[in-house]
């Protein structure tokens, strides 16, 4: 998606042909359709470079219609990249009805904003009665626990994309003692006799993972929050319910969807009591690389 946060377009080659039987996700996707006897149907005649090229046109066509200039798919595969130009005037949401209601309606079945769905509420749905409401989450403060007392955020992170480049230099310069920060209010940082710099251990009933402590006012008493992208290390791989040595948060959450509708992620309802590691702390391996074996591998 091209936006004015992020202007560049950018043409990707390969660096080297596939290995051995390895192959391309498009490939992958058409051998099994072959497989289901619909080949042509997924694939439409079209190879995977004629496909990316229609995917292009969709784009430019989309791009002209907003009078913004792209150049064609053989130039812009010549020149390798392009950056649109800054936007004239402001964005506006939903711009068109805004202005003319009835001439530009949305795409809802009254053609108006709506806050109630009469298809989402026909689905009976007893967590999703089809109008926006508040439902008391599965876990969070509100909810006295004795035994995990403190409440974990685990957003996106802000010095990489996901858990991409968690490997990088960047990434890692955030790190502590090699672990993932977990921020902490010094109140409930001073109970625990913690200081920054300190490996803690997060756990509950799910499972626990290593953090290193970051000591601000910026969460309020009873909240932790640590960022999720870190990669998963589990101490011991083979045993189910391992700690992560890294500080991959998505030990502790609930694996549950927000809905029966949505099915999203409910990584910010999750209770969680932390500790201070007083163990040698483990060596880490999630950057380690695999082994490759190369089977009839040429030798000069």
């Amino acid at each position: 998606m091209m936006t004015p946060r992020d202007p560049f377009v950018v043409s990707m080659d390969k660096i080297i042909e596939p290995y051995g039987q390895s192959k391309n996700d498009f490939e992958i996707f058409a051998n099994i359709a072959k497989k289901m006897g619909i080949e042509e149907k997924f694939t439409e005649g079209k190879s995977q470079d004629e496909w990316q090229e229609w995917i292009y046109k969709q784009t430019f066509d989309r791009a002209a219609a907003a009078n913004i200039e792209i150049p064609k798919y053989e130039k812009f595969r010549e020149q390798k990249w392009f950056k649109i130009s800054d936007p004239t005037e402001p964005t506006i949401m939903l711009k068109d009805f805004r202005e003319d209601p009835e001439k530009n309606p949305l795409n809802t079945p009254s053609g108006k904003i709506e806050i109630f769905s009469k298809t989402v509420a026909d689905f009976n749905y007893d967590d999703c009665p089809g109008h926006p409401v508040w439902f008391e989450p599965c876990e969070w403060l509100g909810k006295v626990n004795k035994k995990y007392p403190l409440h974990l955020i685990s957003n996106q992170p802000k010095n990489k994309l996901h858990s991409q480049m968690d490997h990088g230099k960047y990434s890692k310069s955030f790190k502590i003692n090699e672990r993932e920060p977990l921020e902490i209010n010094p109140i409930d940082a001073k109970k625990r006799n913690l200081k920054n710099g300190d490996v803690v251990k997060m756990f509950n009933d799910r499972g626990s993972c290593l953090a290193g402590i970051k000591i601000t006012d910026d969460v309020m008493q009873g909240v932790v929050q640590m960022s999720t992208g870190a990669w998963y290390d589990p101490e011991n791989p083979t045993q189910d319910g391992s700690m992560c040595k890294h500080g991959n948060p998505n030990v502790l959450t609930p694996d549950k969807g927000t809905s029966k509708l949505g099915q999203g992620p409910i990584a910010h309802s999750c209770l969680i009591e932390i500790e201070k590691y007083n163990d040698t702390l483990p060596e880490l391996t999630a950057f380690d690389p695999p082994s490759i074996l190369r089977s009839n591998a040429k030798t000069n």
